[in-house]
């Protein structure tokens, strides 16, 4: 029997772990969501999407080919480790694009739907992680997802610090269900970042956000919540620079573009392309 691609448990985005015993804490790793799948014709690694990249994974579908059972779907998050020790996603980027197999890539296996015949997706999670992780042999470059001990808060504070891009929290006694769900949680961690201030939106009624640049790319708002007096000056420094260049894309009547010389700090969700929740947190002027 071929089994057919189940499309993926997707958490939503929380800004707070929740609380409770009722839940377990995941690293969020920095990579590609896959689903591995065994049966009759063999090993098939496939994106979130569905699209079938077991050519780009093939020394971890030579790895998922020797598991001990006739058939599985499990899922995991595919990754590669810097020199920190830590996912990068810009450089698994490079590596994906260049269409060609990999031995530096490894894959952090975390749920398990289908097991040798039956579909185990109405199962408990905690039940489900548990006949997995009996499967993953260890040292190999197909990893067991464990679970940090202590509460969620303590869980996300050690992640923070340790400068991982989050955590994932889950219900133990979840089942699978594909699409959205609010049984399982994402809780990103932020980073700061210094930018170009290029834009500013000020409409009546929204909140303000002055629109940023990194290395001359486009890449969102972030909103304006500075004192009141500090707030003021920067709309002061604003009116002598409106007339800027108008990014690539973007209407002209979409802000106030600006000519170059005005910096922001950002306070930023982290291993995201563009800016999101993002917050301006100071701004100064370089020559």
């Amino acid at each position: 029997m071929r089994l057919k691609f189940i499309k993926p448990m997707e958490p939503e985005l929380y800004d707070t772990p929740p609380e409770g015993d009722d839940w377990i804490h995941e690293i969020k790793f920095d990579g590609y969501r896959t689903q591995v799948i065994k049966d009759e014709d063999g090993i098939r690694m496939l994106t979130k999407n569905g699209f079938d990249w077991t050519a780009r994974y093939r020394y971890l579908a030579e790895e998922a080919a020797a598991i001990k059972a006739e058939t599985f779907i499990f899922e995991g998050e595919t990754i590669m480790i810097n020199e920190a020790g830590l996912s990068d996603f810009h450089a698994l980027q490079g590596i994906i694009g260049r269409r060609r197999p990999s031995p530096d890539l490894y894959l952090v296996a975390f749920d398990l739907m289908f097991l040798n015949g039956h579909d185990l997706r109405a199962m408990p999670l905690a039940d489900r992680r548990e006949i997995l992780q009996g499967m993953i042999p260890e040292g190999g470059r197909i990893q067991f997802s464990e679970a940090l001990p202590g509460t969620g808060a303590a869980v996300y504070h050690i992640v923070d610090k340790a400068g991982l891009e989050g955590v994932v929290s889950k219900r133990k006694d979840s089942a699978y269900r594909s699409g959205p769900t609010m049984a399982w949680r994402k809780i990103k961690c932020f980073e700061e970042k210094q930018m170009d201030i290029i834009g500013v939106q000020r409409e009546p009624g929204k909140a303000a956000q002055v629109i940023m640049a990194e290395k001359g790319h486009y890449k969102g708002g972030a909103f304006v919540r500075l004192r009141a007096d500090k707030r003021q000056a920067l709309w002061d420094r604003v009116q002598g620079k409106v007339g800027g260049p108008v990014p690539k894309g973007h209407k002209k009547d979409k802000a106030e573009w600006l000519k170059p010389g005005l910096v922001g700090r950002v306070k930023t969700l982290k291993g995201e392309e563009k800016l999101r929740h993002a917050r301006l947190l100071d701004y100064w002027e370089e020559n």
